[in-house]
């Protein structure tokens, strides 16, 4: 598997995820960038998905969750809060929030916990009553 291709691909998903949420309906170029951004999922989901999986059935049997592990793409949020980079140059990202897809677990009783992928490196966070706990998994 090339993680670095996964992330490089993510990225680009993530960039384009921000700058539709910045975007008003009425913007003539909406349509055009949300049309892109679909394709961008589907090939990401068509190319990652059999990787993936896997990991997210560990993630949810170490969680003791029954829920349904679902597509990648719908562990993305909306939109991302983008990192001053690093000192390779590396921009990394944070999310918070009512993002991610929810989780039901009696680890966690009476809480919000929702997993989310995030880019650089691509990994799946733990968000517990909106906040970022700790990842999950990463892809190095």
């Amino acid at each position: 598997m090339n993680w670095e291709q996964l992330d490089q691909q993510l990225t680009e998903i993530v960039k384009k995820r921000n700058q539709l949420s910045k975007m008003d309906y009425s913007d003539e170029s909406y349509d055009d960038l949300e049309e892109a951004l679909h394709d961008l999922e589907d090939d990401f989901n068509d190319e990652y998905e059999e990787a993936l999986e896997p990991q997210l059935d560990k993630i949810y049997a170490k969680l003791k969750s029954d829920t349904d592990v679902l597509l990648p793409t719908a562990y993305l949020a909306n939109a991302y809060k983008e990192m001053l980079p690093d000192a390779n140059g590396v921009v990394t990202y944070e999310v918070s929030g009512n993002v991610g897809v929810p989780i039901e677990s009696d680890q966690f009783d009476k809480m919000d916990v929702r997993i989310v992928m995030i880019p650089n490196p691509a990994r799946f966070v733990l968000l517990v009553n909106g906040r970022q706990m700790k990842d999950l998994w990463k892809s190095r």
